[in-house]
């Protein structure tokens, strides 16, 4: 139903104090729930930062890049489970809210397993080809092989997070992240320093983060389970349209997000051949634009459960309404994010590491990540806006275009202006997924059913 119908004495090219109230209320506890997600990897960062060689904090960059594929790669349990869960949401379809959050998980517990399986060659071949020195590669295979045990778990964490987003169950979700956390942080320091394990100990305190974190979201999925429908059946939980269209978003969303993972993995590998003191301060530079991503991200899953929702009740004013004030609240957030970065960078940096070389390198090149901000907003907002309305394979080829624009230069770029010509071409590949996936924008708002805009 349209804000007019809800007596909205609003123009319809207006937006309805209202409708930011309502876009504020799901953003900030989701702005909170993910900014800390990266205090993973800042916490592991920071004290693999306080060790006594700059090849400690190489390798945790490393192994991190590596699980950012694993898990990143298979972010498509959160996204694909909020688009399809918002839409039944909306819909007001409880019987299929339970079966997609049902066959998420099911797929999670089948990929983790085959992870766990294919862990040393998984490990091994990622590593040799990000590159690094040998000590580097030493301690990365020591904090992979400790962190790599609670993959099925880490997995499933991504599918109770996008029932949690998907049903606007924010509170929920920030009570989750912030759980998931504080044990982290706990165990990190426990297991460095009380027991002494090294980098060893910073994986498997991740791994024991990711492990209690699902025990929680396990106990929030009973306790918020829809009641009163029918028992559920094996032939409905796996109907062949169901599970066609399940795996079409997913497979859309893997390619598109293992895209994203391999430009970052590709800014690795040129970084690492400049030496273990510039890859260390990318490593650096890479957690303000992960911080970021999900900081501004927060908006972009208030774009994902609100546009979903309106497309399950066919209701395109609510359509427009979410995408415009998400689209404000974006931006303002970028320029807050860009302000902070400019102002108190060099404290940051100071606070991650003690290593001299790496601090005076990672200090030569933040006003990329001050810049990043402004630039990288557009395609995080849109990201969400076609995820809510799981029309996935613009994604796809929205990152795919981008991923051929950044190879294309960045190789150029780092001949002519060293690790700030790389870092152009980061901003470049940026600024590409904005410019592409607004392109397709139009078709999403004519492909809304219901009423007019």
């Amino acid at each position: 139903m349209s804000d007019t119908a809800h007596g909205a004495d609003t123009p319809a090219s207006a937006v309805p104090v209202r409708w930011h109230r309502r876009v504020l209320a799901l953003a900030f506890p989701i702005v909170l729930a993910n900014l800390t997600q990266p205090i993973l990897g800042a916490v592991d960062t920071a004290v693999a930062g306080h060790l006594n060689s700059a090849s400690y904090l190489g390798g945790v960059a490393l192994g991190g890049l590596f699980f950012n594929f694993v898990f990143w790669g298979f972010g498509f349990l959160r996204m694909g489970t909020t688009g399809l869960v918002a839409q039944a949401h909306g819909a007001g379809d409880h019987a299929e809210l339970r079966n997609t959050v049902i066959r998420a998980l099911l797929m999670a517990a089948a990929i983790g397993a085959a992870v766990l399986m294919l862990q040393l060659p998984l490990i091994d071949y990622a590593l040799r080809v990000i590159g690094g020195s040998d000590a580097v590669q030493h301690h990365a295979r020591i904090y992979c092989h400790a962190r790599i045990w609670a993959a099925p778990l880490a997995l499933g964490n991504y599918v109770v997070l996008g029932w949690l987003l998907g049903t606007q169950r924010v509170r929920l979700a920030l009570l989750s992240q912030v759980f998931i956390n504080s044990v982290n942080i706990a165990a990190v320091l426990l297991y460095v320093y009380g027991f002494n394990w090294g980098v060893a100990g910073i994986g498997a305190g991740t791994a024991t983060a990711d492990a209690l974190g699902f025990v929680l979201g396990a106990a929030l999925l009973w306790h918020g389970r829809p009641r009163g429908l029918p028992a559920l059946k094996r032939a409905v939980l796996f109907d062949t349209t169901a599970l066609k269209r399940l795996v079409v978003l997913n497979r859309d969303i893997f390619v598109r997000t293992l895209c994203l993972l391999s430009s970052f993995g590709w800014f690795a590998h040129l970084g690492a051949r400049q030496g273990d003191a510039t890859l260390a301060a990318n490593a650096l530079l890479l957690n303000f634009q992960t911080f970021m991503a999900y900081g501004l991200d927060g908006f972009a899953h208030a774009a994902e459960a609100l546009v979903g929702a309106a497309i399950g009740a066919r209701d395109r004013h609510a359509f427009a309404q979410a995408v415009k004030v998400t689209a404000l609240w974006s931006a303002l957030g970028a320029l807050g994010f860009a302000l902070v970065y400019r102002g108190a960078g060099s404290w940051i940096v100071e606070r991650l590491t003690d290593q001299p070389a790496v601090r005076a390198a990672a200090e030569t090149y933040l006003p990329w990540a001050a810049l990043s901000p402004v630039i990288s907003v557009w395609g995080f907002l849109l990201d969400g806006v076609f995820i809510g309305a799981t029309r996935t394979r613009e994604l796809m080829m929205s990152m795919i275009m981008s991923l051929a624009v950044f190879v294309a230069v960045s190789s150029a770029l780092l001949a002519l202006r060293g690790n700030h010509g790389l870092w152009a071409a980061m901003m470049i590949f940026m600024a590409a997924r904005g410019v592409t996936l607004a392109r397709y924008l139009p078709g999403v708002v004519r492909g809304v059913r219901g009423a007019s805009v």
